[in-house]
């Protein structure tokens, strides 16, 4: 769970198939936004994250089922993402800060 009320940049390293929840975001009309760190785990097992359905992208990856991009399945690879939402988390906006950083 990704929790508004304790900051706006995270990190999680997967240790499995993940799907994220965001809570605690500021009521309609006050923007909030965060950033999110993924890293693989070191066995290169390539983990899949499965975002909230509110998420909408800016562009549809057309190898992954949810219009989101895919993640990097190398072993500790990077990734970085950003959301914003204006409506008190009813709509997030996710963006690609950039794939396999690491």
């Amino acid at each position: 769970t990704i929790n508004g009320e304790t900051g706006n940049v995270f990190s999680n390293t997967l240790s499995e198939n993940t799907t994220f929840i965001f809570s605690s975001t500021p009521p309609s009309g006050i923007a909030y936004g965060f950033s999110l760190k993924i890293v693989q785990d070191a066995g290169a097992s390539g983990y899949t994250v499965t975002w909230p359905a509110a998420v909408v992208w800016p562009y549809a990856d057309k190898y992954a089922a949810s219009g989101a991009p895919r993640l990097t399945g190398t072993a500790s690879a990077v990734d970085q993402f950003v959301f914003y939402t204006y409506d008190g988390g009813t709509t997030w906006q996710g963006f690609t800060a950039g794939l396999n950083l690491g």
